[in-house]
């Protein structure tokens, strides 16, 4: 019990000659440090509260709008027109001379203006970052309008944005119309049903927009008026947090490590870089010194909204809904190896432990021999099962004593870690199942060693390798691949190892050591326990995953083609799909909406009446001008759809709100109910690279992520995640349920590569696929 003692600041005993009382000098000092480090966060987060509060100005223009008043007053000039006058006559302060007074008047005056300045310039850009024409001209082409309107938008920008700078000028969502609604709609579903199926689907649409849907629009419009984004509450509530399903495997994604190499072996000390480094990001986050996303090879900046919960964050199950706890703060994470809990403290003396230091704490977990407690080993499980079962056995066995302190140390944790006994990754025999199990061990585990309810966890393998498991309610997956990507290069190209794999530096040997948290389990919580166990053991079992590396040509080859890359591959998803099971479905592929302020995503209905005209062509065999010509209509009309999803003229979150305000108000829509269940047996998503600059592929081409994933969202469906990584490397992770007969991941992901080369060989008739043989042996040598 050291470690509890040392937590103890004073201490007294009551004897016959008074009271004994003793100080504990280091728990005291780190009291004050902590105290300190505690008033210097809520000083900086003023300052960029206040430096943000009146962006595009900044602070000393103030200095210089009162300056410039005060000069041309004294100049016998009266810029004020009299309200530096009118601002004198009703001053409080009639004991002090009238020189001052005037003073004191234009202060006040120049505190006006420029307020006024601010909320005008901030009016012009969000007005500016409103225009989205510019994203449907075609590429390389830029009209006179858009140059006038980037440099408008450069000008009213101003310099260097803190990472929320952008927030008060970023325009809301707008609300599309019904009609406009609806007919993209039966656009999307046109290729999906037969003639007597659309027939009654738009009969339904259309008694929809004339009699119901003009009265739920009118309240979707005054909930957008209110509120700065009419979407995602109700996309946070009702799609995550009301669902009372597992979140393992059916909402809960992950990203992988670096591909070709393993920056050291040492499990203890690729922890203490990478958590190192994970702290670091927090502390730019929390000066908001991180810059504001953009969207590439732009000035137009995203929604940074999401980054307020990345750490400190959890989600707490309840019976009827969930909720997302964020709390401010947060010096320690939880660790969990062979069934026990540790507490970690990441801070000492108000300074974040050396990358040395965290190893030399995670090496005393690794060589703790305690014992889990009773019932402590698969607590973990009950995040993986029901949700209402976790909320109850919270509530009855969670709510007081030592599991509720215990419970509120993992909750309350910047984020949680897991150092696994595992090796995952490519192994050294090239397997391509290496991958596979890679995946599914980072979705799902062995459904007890994961906290699922975390914003995220970090898994340590005993090889060295690492990855990420997340959340998904509180944040979407690039805000989380955003913090990835600066970890994997702080912990690479910045921080580094010595010449034995170590982290570098010196420890100090009097560092407590990490304090295991206690648990007192009933059998009947064990018992629950048990129950979630077997509920997410088989949803892990059911999971079919593969993961593969196209090498044989990438997105540059692609763009010599002049063809989108995203649309090449959406493209080559509906041929194989349309190969493996002989039909059409409906195909999700998730777009951002970060360009309005509070955005998250909007749905790009891929599977089009264009691209299942030329999949049709392509395999009835029509002659190659008539497919190619068939392929670029297709993919222009992908990228028109995807531009829509992007500036808020999307299809389903418009119904999905509309179908939320039904249930308000108690009233059916056939329509709405019907757009809802429709199952989306094909969901796909890219992964994009958002800060290549911190990568030297051209130096280190082997420092590259094996990207993420995801598990299906249909039982009887693919989920699909690919990364375009470099020039010539594509990343494929695909999922689906053995329960299914009619699915199978290695299979599409065959399917998936000859449609690729096949699409490809359309395009560029001189391009010959690799020799089979030849591709593996460039595999292993890369390896």
């Amino acid at each position: 019990m050291a470690e509890a003692h040392q937590a103890v600041a004073f201490q007294f005993t009551v004897t016959p000659d008074g009271i004994d009382l003793r100080l504990s000098h280091q728990a005291l000092s780190e009291i004050y440090l902590s105290g300190v480090r505690s008033w210097k966060k809520r000083i900086i987060r003023v300052k960029n509260r206040v430096i943000s509060g009146v962006y595009p100005a900044s602070p000393s223009s103030w200095l210089f709008v009162v300056i410039a008043i005060l000069a041309t007053m004294y100049t016998r000039s009266d810029p004020s027109m009299g309200l530096i006058a009118k601002i004198q006559e009703h001053l409080p302060v009639s004991q002090i001379s009238t020189q001052c007074q005037a003073v004191v008047s234009a202060v006040v005056f120049s505190t006006m203006l420029w307020l006024l300045l601010i909320f005008t310039m901030r009016l012009c850009l969000k007005q500016l970052l409103s225009y989205h024409r510019w994203m449907f001209e075609q590429h390389g082409k830029m009209s006179t309008t858009t140059k006038i309107w980037v440099a408008l938008v450069r000008i009213f920008s101003g310099r260097k944005p803190l990472l929320y700078s952008y927030q008060g000028s970023l325009p809301n969502l707008p609300v599309p119309a019904v009609k406009d609604t609806v007919k993209r709609y039966l656009e999307s579903v046109r290729p999906l049903v037969d003639d007597a199926e659309y027939e009654r689907t738009n009969k339904l649409a259309a008694e929809f927009e004339s009699s119901l849907g003009k009265r739920l629009q009118w309240y979707l419009k005054l909930k957008a008026l209110w509120a700065s984004n009419y979407v995602s509450d109700w996309w946070e509530e009702y799609v995550y947090l009301r669902g009372r399903s597992p979140i393992m495997v059916n909402s809960n994604y992950y990203g992988m490590d670096f591909q070709y190499v393993t920056p050291t072996p040492i499990q203890a000390a690729r922890a203490g870089n990478t958590i190192h480094a994970f702290f670091l990001y927090r502390r730019k986050l929390n000066k908001e010194e991180i810059k504001p996303s953009r969207i590439p090879g732009t000035v137009i900046p995203l929604c940074s909204a999401q980054c307020e919960r990345i750490y400190n964050t959890t989600r707490i199950p309840g019976e009827e809904t969930d909720t997302v706890q964020h709390w401010e703060d947060s010096d320690y994470i939880v660790v969990y190896h062979k069934g026990r809990y540790f507490r970690l403290r990441v801070y000492q003396a108000g300074r974040i432990l050396s990358p040395r230091e965290i190893e030399f704490q995670i090496q005393r977990i690794l060589d703790n021999s305690t014992p889990p407690s009773k019932g402590e080993a698969k607590l973990g499980a009950l995040t993986a099962g029901e949700r209402i079962a976790w909320a109850k056995a919270r509530q009855e066995y969670f709510s007081s004593g030592v599991n509720k302190r215990s419970l509120d140390c993992i909750e309350r944790a910047a984020f949680f870690v897991v150092l696994d006994d595992d090796e995952r990754g490519m192994m050294a025999d090239n397997s391509p199942e290496g991958l596979d199990r890679y995946a599914k061990s980072l979705l799902h585990g062995n459904c007890y060693d994961r906290w699922f309810d975390k914003s995220f966890t970090v898994v340590y393998y005993k090889n060295g390798k690492s990855g990420i498991n997340a959340e998904h309610s509180w944040a979407d997956a690039p805000v989380v691949a955003h913090v990835w990507e600066f970890v994997l290069a702080a912990d690479s190209f910045q921080l580094g190892y010595n010449e034995e794999g170590h982290c570098k530096g010196e420890v100090d040997l009097l560092l407590p050591p990490p304090q295991k948290l206690n648990w007192e389990i009933s059998s009947e919580c064990e018992e629950q326990i048990s129950r979630s166990l077997a509920v997410a053991q088989a949803l892990a079992d059911d999971v079919d995953f593969h993961v593969f590396s196209f090498r044989e040509f990438g997105k540059g080859k692609i763009k010599k083609c002049r063809v989108s890359p995203d649309a090449f591959v959406q493209m080559a998803l509906q041929l194989a799909y349309f190969r493996d099971r002989g039909t059409f479905c409906l195909t999700y592929e998730a777009s951002m909406t970060r360009l309005f302020r509070e955005g998250r995503t909007e749905t790009v209905r891929s599977c089009s009446s264009e691209s299942s005209a030329f999949v049709r062509a392509l395999e009835g065999g029509e002659p190659a001008d008539v497919c190619r010509r068939l392929f670029h209509g297709a993919s222009e009309k992908h990228q028109q759809l995807y531009r829509m999803a992007m500036t808020g003229a999307g299809i389903d979150r418009h119904l999905f709100c509309l179908y939320v305000v039904s249930k308000y108000l108690g009233v059916d829509s056939p329509f709405l109910k019907e757009v809802l269940s429709e199952p989306w047996r094909l969901s796909t998503s890219q992964t994009p690279v958002q800060q290549a600059e911190l990568f030297d592929l051209v130096n280190y081409p082997e420092y590259i992520s094996c990207g993420g994933g995801f598990g299906p969202v249909a039982d009887d469906g693919y989920g699909v995640s690919y990364m375009f990584l470099a020039e010539n490397l594509i990343n494929f992770h695909i999922s689906c349920k053995h329960s299914c007969s009619d699915t199978d991941a290695h299979v599409f992901g065959s399917k998936i590569r000859a449609a690729m080369h096949d699409l490809l060989h359309l395009l560029d008739p001189v391009y010959k696929e690799p020799n089979k043989e030849r591709s593996k042996a460039e595999v292993k040598k890369d390896k």
